[in-house]
């Protein structure tokens, strides 16, 4: 086992905050380039007329799932020293649905917002000072809202556990998942354009016939 680098002392403190720098630039850059600081590109998801969005994002989780679990498969990486974040459930489910709903009323998740942000975008800016207010006031009614917080505790899980399956099956069926949910996208996609289309055309005939 030589992976986890930081947990196997590969690299110190310093280090580390050096990586997270430029992984955070490149991740800030990648999205960017794909449109995604732009709140009018994140919420076309919500219409179903593009879901690059849900495409990208689902790319990411199955390859990281495949990366990890074949790198655990041969003996490079421990999976027992991987960061689990404890399920806490209940909060977890506010959380969710308090960040979803920004997400369709803003336009923006945290992390895109700052892209948005940082180039220039006058709503990311103002999503942006909205996620500092409400850290902010998180954090000062935090002894108010800790009993909340540290409710329905689970422990830390993973999906093998909770299906009680090997692993290798949950990653297959993810992948399954994964390719269901590109097909089933392609066709919402697909169903949008035609039916925009289709009203276009439609605006088009009856203004030709004034």
């Amino acid at each position: 086992m030589n992976a986890p680098f930081f947990k196997f002392g590969a690299f110190g403190d310093e280090t580390a905050l050096v990586v997270a720098f430029v992984i955070g630039i490149a991740f800030g850059w990648f999205l960017e380039r794909a449109g995604f600081g732009s709140a009018k590109k994140l919420v076309s998801q919500f219409y179903l007329d593009d879901l690059a969005v849900f495409k990208v994002m689902f790319t990411a989780i199955v390859t990281a799932m495949l990366g990890t679990f074949y790198l655990g498969w041969l003996g490079v990486l421990d999976l027992s020293l991987v960061y689990l974040t404890p399920t806490n459930l209940w909060p977890q489910i506010a959380g969710g649905l308090v960040l979803g709903f920004g997400f369709v009323i803003g336009g923006y998740c945290p992390g895109t917002s700052m892209v948005g942000a940082a180039t220039g975008r006058i709503d990311a800016m103002v999503y942006v000072l909205g996620v500092a207010a409400g850290t902010f006031v998180v954090g000062e009614a935090f002894p108010l809202i800790k009993p909340f917080y540290e409710s329905g505790f689970l422990g830390r899980l993973t999906l093998p556990e909770v299906l009680h399956l090997p692993y290798g099956v949950v990653v297959l069926l993810v992948v399954l998942m994964a390719i269901g949910g590109f097909v089933g996208a392609e066709w919402l996609e697909k169903r949008a354009g035609s039916g925009a289309g289709s009203g276009a055309a439609s605006g088009a005939a009856k203004e030709a016939s004034r």
